[in-house]
């Protein structure tokens, strides 16, 4: 049932990665068969953030509010205000820029993963003798030993504050879940095309 296009049994990690190459979420576990959108309806970041689980942000582009993080992602995902993704085939310069500095940017997450491959090498070889839960242990405590040794060797520091923002997360993560009403008004908008259209809009005039 792990067998992708690779031939091989495979298992996903999906990470959300900062540009320091801090690990922020981690989700592990689903079959290499599956595609990103699958995985995404399966993982539990937007779950949280609909729930109201996450740091509460305020930030301003283009001289417009907003107050929901947004991720730089592929093209395959879905046109959510969460995700910001790369505009196929740019024409005009703005948007050739903005699509050139989109992909850049993106490819930190793929830059974390393989830093955490070359320090750990149980993760990047074959693992034929662990069960699925002991990997995600395997797999968990490397990620910890990483964004500690990026934290100690402080390999980009933008002057994020990573014990604030864990403290802040863990503190709401144990708060009461929202009125249902709540939840769906949170699923509504982060659904709302119209302002992820928006969102992409600013961020290139922005650049």
């Amino acid at each position: 049932m792990y067998i992708d296009h690779c031939r091989e049994p495979t298992i996903i990690l999906k990470v959300v990665a900062s540009q320091d190459l801090w690990i922020w979420h981690a989700f592990f576990g689903m079959p290499g068969s599956l595609n990103d959108i699958n995985v995404l309806d399966r993982s539990p970041i937007f779950v949280a953030l609909a729930e109201g689980r996450t740091v509460h942000i305020n930030y301003t582009i283009n001289r417009r509010e907003y107050t929901m993080r947004y991720y730089l992602a592929d093209r395959i995902y879905p046109n959510l205000l969460t995700f910001v993704k790369t505009i196929l085939r740019p024409l005009e310069a703005k948007r050739k820029y903005f699509a050139s500095k989109q992909e850049s940017t993106k490819k930190d997450v793929e830059w974390a993963f393989g830093m955490l491959q070359s320090r750990f090498a149980i993760v990047r070889g074959p693992v034929q003798y662990w069960n699925k839960k002991t990997l995600a242990n395997i797999m968990k405590a490397c990620i910890i030993m990483h964004n500690m040794i990026i934290e100690d060797e402080g390999v980009m520091n933008l002057g994020f504050d990573h014990e604030c923002e864990v403290n802040s997360f863990i503190s709401l993560s144990h708060g009461e879940i929202p009125e249902l009403h709540d939840l769906l008004q949170t699923h509504n908008r982060i659904r709302d095309r119209g302002t992820s259209s928006q969102l992409q809009k600013d961020l290139i005039e922005h650049l």
